[in-house]
C-alpha cells in the first residue's frame, strides 16, 4: 500500500470572459484582498487564509443556465457563503452587482448570480 502524498486546495478557479471586472466584483462582495491583478488572471486572498478565489479568463465563456433545462449549459461549481443575516448580505450583493435568481430552492439559503453568471448562495447557519 502506497501512502497519500500531501494534498491540499489552494484556490477555487472560476472561468470568465473578463478576469478584472469579475475579481473586482468579488473583491467588493467579500472584502477580500487582491492578490494579483494581471491579464487573463485575478486573484484573492481570504484573510483567514485557506484557498484564495481566482478568474481566469476564458474567450470562449458561455453563461450557465441555472436551474438547466435540457440543452442548457450547467453550473459545474457555485459558491456557499456564510452570512449572519440574510437581507443585509443580500442587499449588499445586489449593490455590488448581483443578481437575484428567481428560483429559491430552501428556506434560509438564498441564490445569486455574479455580473458572468455563476450562481453563489448566501445562508445562515
Amino acid at each position: 500500500m502506497t501512502s497519500r502524498p500531501r494534498l491540499s486546495l489552494s484556490g477555487i478557479v472560476l472561468d470568465t470572459p473578463d478576469t478584472h471586472t469579475l475579481a473586482d466584483f468579488y473583491h467588493r462582495l467579500l472584502g477580500w484582498a487582491v492578490k494579483t491583478d494581471e491579464p487573463g488572471w485575478a486573484k484573492l486572498t481570504a484573510p483567514e487564509g485557506g484557498a484564495g478565489l481566482s478568474f481566469q479568463h476564458e474567450q470562449a465563456y458561455v453563461r450557465p443556465v441555472w436551474p438547466a433545462g435540457p440543452g442548457d449549459p450547467r453550473v459545474q461549481v457555485h459558491l456557499d457563503i456564510l452570512v449572519d443575516d440574510l437581507d443585509t448580505a443580500g442587499a449588499h450583493a445586489i449593490a455590488q452587482g448581483a443578481a437575484l435568481a428567481d428560483h429559491q430552492p430552501q428556506d434560509g439559503v438564498r441564490v445569486y448570480f455574479d455580473p458572468d453568471g455563476h450562481p453563489f448562495c448566501l445562508f445562515v447557519s
